[in-house]
């Protein structure tokens, strides 16, 4: 059976064999972009890729550094693209804007807690999954009468606009949705009681509690299951390829698991076992 490895290098081999004949057969050499493994992954070796600014330990802004599990794995597939991490540009994903992001080319790919589902699929495409997340319930440490899904009906939740935990709240529950741009706004409003709760996946909420303190608690009850993908412009079925067996490399060669003890690992001792990329 053909390894990871074997198949990054056998497409890297022949797609930048592809790419420098046709770099070759231009009048101007200074004008044609430096090749790159896959066509359309990257412009003379740089990127541009959109993250979470505000999500610890998934992928936080402070100031020029950038951490968290999406900027780790985003770096790692920039990397095998070609592209070093002091060539990427990273801009600020959040869930209403990925994929405009994507369509009008402000970014090359979203690596920002992105689930895949079919209707997303229509829009853009997806590499991965590099991560199954859960949704569910953050509320005050105190709070004894929010356990569950069943007992949100009634209560003022916060999740983020346009994201997969708004939709499933509002079809779901008969909970009093409020939305904003980010969770960190969820979690001031949950902190000043404007909201009795926040809803979205189990990972993004485990950094917030940290992040408090321990002001806030997880309920511990997830009711979905969230398949965290690298959105990607529609079309782009080389790049996506190439992106799979990237993450199947990092699965294998202990790199994904690192990255994980690293940024979420802080807040889940539990590693999880890396899920299996769709080959769709």
């Amino acid at each position: 059976m053909t390894t990871s490895r074997g198949r990054l290098g056998a497409i890297g081999a022949l797609l930048g064999l592809a790419l420098a004949t046709l770099a070759g057969c231009g009048s101007d050499a200074q004008s044609a972009p430096e090749p790159t493994p896959v066509p359309g992954a990257a412009t003379n070796g740089r990127m541009t890729i959109g993250i979470a600014f505000d999500e610890p330990g998934i992928g936080v802004k402070d100031g020029d550094t950038y951490t968290g599990f999406d900027v780790e794995t985003a770096k790692y597939v920039a990397k095998a693209l070609g592209v070093p991490e002091e060539n990427i540009t990273w801009v600020e994903a959040t869930g209403a804007k990925r994929e405009e992001l994507l369509a009008s080319g402000g970014a090359d790919m979203i690596v920002s807690t992105y689930t895949i589902n079919d209707e997303r699929k229509q829009k853009v495409d997806f590499a991965g999954p590099y991560y199954v997340a859960g949704q569910d319930i953050m509320v005050a440490a105190d709070n004894t009468d929010i356990t569950g899904k069943e007992s949100l009906d009634g209560k003022t939740v916060c999740t983020a606009t346009g994201s997969t935990p708004e939709r499933r709240l509002r079809e779901e529950t008969k909970a009093e949705v409020v939305t904003f741009d980010t969770y960190s706004e969820c979690a001031e409003a949950l902190r000043d009681g404007r909201v009795e709760a926040v809803s979205t996946d189990n990972v993004i909420l485990l950094g917030l509690i940290q992040e408090s303190g321990d002001e806030f608690k997880l309920v511990g009850a997830p009711f979905s299951e969230e398949p965290y993908g690298i959105g990607l412009k529609l079309g782009a079925d080389d790049l996506r390829s190439f992106i799979n067996d990237v993450l199947e490399q990092s699965f294998e060669d202990g790199s994904w698991a690192a990255a994980y003890e690293a940024t979420v690992g802080q807040v889940d001792e539990n590693t999880p076992e890396p899920p299996a990329v769709d080959r769709y």
